[in-house]
């Protein structure tokens, strides 16, 4: 989702030439030839202030066939009444209680019906062709995911996210956040993943992979996601002509946000990071949590200082789960060290 819990800039990387070994083909994941169907996936949860901008977005693209669906996490503001009433095009499930960003997910994707899945932030508003752009990203079997170029909706001239990275020293990203948009992300090319804010993803590559990590409840639950399908083999491609404008913070943020990115940046790490890859990068992992641990005692009168050191010291605690998760994902991998190497900045 949309989360900068910490900026850093990679060396932007391209693939060149042939692939290592362990790329995997998937002939069977050619979609219909007429235009797939589109589901269109909104998480919600007291956002009935942000649902009508994006929903209006989503009645002005050009294209069909599309389906809306509007998952609300027991929202107490009059969110349900909303689309009920001033939407009544969308599909809306009403969860009994808020099963956090990748449980209300979850819950949207199950209930969808498209051959494309795609995900918007109830705080992010989309240009009339997004959904038309995403859908030509997979015109190669290989591509599971497209990632959309996102922008601030306040400072539209500024990136929010051109793809997400994931770095050898265990911290993910997203590419470009915060610097103006001059064009040096104009270009469609593979990324390591997409941020869940605004991205699409083929059907069949969820149900090889799964879904959403519960678990993760919030934040990096799409860091996850991308990291599960690298080592399964699909492709995530940035398709920078599919645009959205994100009101940064507006849906969540702050001491809950940094808890949760102190737990699952480490549970990510663990979970999906190929062995060979932990003991050669082990030094620069460490490293980096160290340093977000001394930042966050440097500040540790901030609430969400104190925060993200709770969520280290948790996911430390709940390494024996870590380990049972990480058995299942690295069983399923298809591609080689060499492939996923390559993908980390």
């Amino acid at each position: 989702m949309g989360w900068q819990c910490r900026d850093i800039r990679p060396e932007r990387r391209r693939m060149q030439g042939s692939r290592p070994s362990g790329t995997v083909y998937f002939a069977d994941s050619a979609m219909s030839d007429q235009s797939p169907l589109v589901s269109v996936v909104i998480p919600n949860w007291n956002g009935a202030r942000l649902l009508r901008p994006c929903l209006d977005s989503l009645r002005r693209q050009t294209y069909r066939p599309l389906e809306v669906i509007v998952v609300d996490g027991a929202s107490q503001d009059g969110s349900q009444e909303l689309v009920r009433r001033e939407y009544p095009e969308a599909r809306l499930v009403a969860l009994p209680r808020n099963l956090g960003f990748a449980g209300n997910v979850n819950a949207g994707i199950r209930a969808a019906r498209g051959e494309i899945i795609a995900l918007l932030n109830n705080d992010a508003t989309a240009e009339p062709d997004w959904i038309e752009q995403l859908v030509r990203g997979f015109d190669d079997p290989r591509v599971g995911s497209c990632a959309s170029k996102m922008l601030l909706a306040d400072r539209p001239g500024v990136l929010n996210a051109a793809g997400d990275f994931f770095g050898r020293n265990g911290l993910p990203g997203n590419r470009g956040v915060w610097e103006p948009d001059r064009g040096q992300y104009d270009a469609s090319e593979e990324v390591f993943g997409a941020c869940a804010g605004a991205v699409a993803y083929r059907r069949v590559m969820l149900d090889d992979i799964g879904l959403f990590d519960e678990r993760l409840f919030y934040q990096c639950e799409d860091v996850d996601l991308a990291f599960r399908a690298q080592l399964a083999g699909y492709r995530c491609r940035y398709v920078p002509n599919a645009r959205v404008y994100h009101r940064l913070s507006a849906s969540g943020g702050g001491g809950l946000a940094s808890y949760y990115c102190g737990r699952n940046f480490i549970w990510v790490l663990l979970k999906n990071t190929p062995a060979a890859l932990l003991r050669r990068y082990w030094p620069r992992m460490l490293a980096a949590q160290v340093g977000l641990a001394l930042h966050a005692l440097w500040h540790i009168r901030e609430p969400s200082a104190r925060a993200r050191l709770r969520g280290q010291a948790r996911a430390l605690r709940e390494l024996p789960r870590i380990l049972r998760a990480r058995a299942e994902v690295q069983r399923r991998r298809r591609v080689s060290d060499t492939y996923i190497e390559s993908m980390l900045a």
